[in-house]
């Protein structure tokens, strides 16, 4: 497989590890996450991307929140993923800027890393490549996707100082609201992408359960 395409069918294929649909199924009627291999039920896939007028159905606990009990201050803006409720929040610097996003999170707590971090990285239409804990799992995946409808990180990321973590967009979005990551923290692309043009380099970040 070159590094410059990428056979969406064969890497779908993958989920047959898992017990997932074989691949003449249609890729919206997949019953597992090609990823991670978690359920995803048919009675509740690929829900339309929200707008930010409210909570979601598939968000367990989903509310909003003060940056004062979790940050010093606002400076260069902050961003709270809130694993609980499976929600990102974010604050600009003067406070008057405050966004409330459904999230997807870790399906384990293994792959569930929490504290503070902070945004090292902007990227406009990421690539993606396994981990080395992924590859030696599953060796048939590919070792790079590049950015387009088949990357699992959507249309933008923004680089954690956690080497292989991320908050990104997912081109599927039955991902939202569940635990469906191997430990980033997924966005609508919507969503992703205008938190993308509110956070900086330096932009502070609490993962919290």
């Amino acid at each position: 497989m070159s590094r410059s395409s990428f056979d969406r069918r064969a890497f779908l294929g993958s989920a047959a590890a898992f017990g997932a649909a074989t691949l003449a199924v249609p890729a919206r009627a997949q019953q597992y996450d090609p990823y991670t291999g978690q359920p995803l039920p048919a009675a509740q896939a690929a829900p339309a991307a929200p707008s930010n007028s409210g909570p979601q159905h598939n968000i367990s606990s989903f509310r909003m929140q003060d940056w004062r009990p979790h940050f010093e201050t606002l400076t260069n803006g902050a961003i709270l993923c809130d694993l609980t409720s499976r929600a990102v929040h974010y604050w600009s610097e003067d406070g008057n800027t405050y966004r409330v996003y459904p999230s997807s999170i870790p399906v384990s707590a293994e792959l569930t890393r929490t504290g503070r971090t902070e945004i090292i990285k902007k990227v406009d239409g990421p690539s993606w490549a396994p981990t080395p804990s992924m590859k030696a799992s599953n060796p048939e995946w590919p070792d790079f996707v590049p950015p387009g409808p088949d990357n699992p990180l959507g249309t933008h990321a923004l680089w954690l100082s956690w080497q292989y973590y991320r908050i990104h967009g997912t081109h599927d979005t039955r991902k939202i609201g569940r635990k469906s990551s191997n430990g980033c923290i997924g966005l609508y692309n919507e969503h992703i992408a205008e938190l993308f043009g509110l956070a900086k380099l330096g932009t502070q970040v609490l993962v919290m359960t």
